[in-house]
């Protein structure tokens, strides 16, 4: 009996992994394409613009929890006197995260990895 428990707690500590996985891969990329939105509408071309998307998915990273992406690039605009409604921008946000899960979606089409142990037979 105790193994069966063991299984089921296995089972639950995987698909909480492959969900966090599949969490911060969504995040990271919905960042990028938002940056990649922002960066446009602040006149950033090239490796300005991939530099300030790449910005904003390393600040989330160093600051996990406290960062609102909206609220930087809002001011980034402001800052710059292209200033932008919030309802706009968080939009914008919404469709960068919509995009992202459908191509984290198309990049990884098999829900477990090789470090993913199957469980239960």
């Amino acid at each position: 009996m105790t193994d069966k428990f063991r299984e089921i707690e296995q089972s639950y500590e995987a698909k909480f992994k492959l969900d966090e996985e599949l969490r911060f891969k969504v995040r990271s990329r919905r960042n990028k394409l938002f940056g990649l939105w922002a960066a446009e509408r602040l006149g950033l071309v090239d490796g300005e613009a991939l530099a300030y998307a790449r910005g904003l998915v390393r600040l989330e990273l160093e600051m996990a929890g406290h960062l609102d992406v909206a609220g930087k690039v809002m001011q980034d605009m402001a800052a710059i006197g292209a200033g932008a409604a919030e309802l706009d921008v968080r939009a914008a946000l919404a469709e960068a995260e919509a995009a992202a899960v459908e191509q984290i979606a198309g990049d990884y089409p098999t829900p477990l990895g090789n470090d993913h142990v199957q469980v239960g037979g």
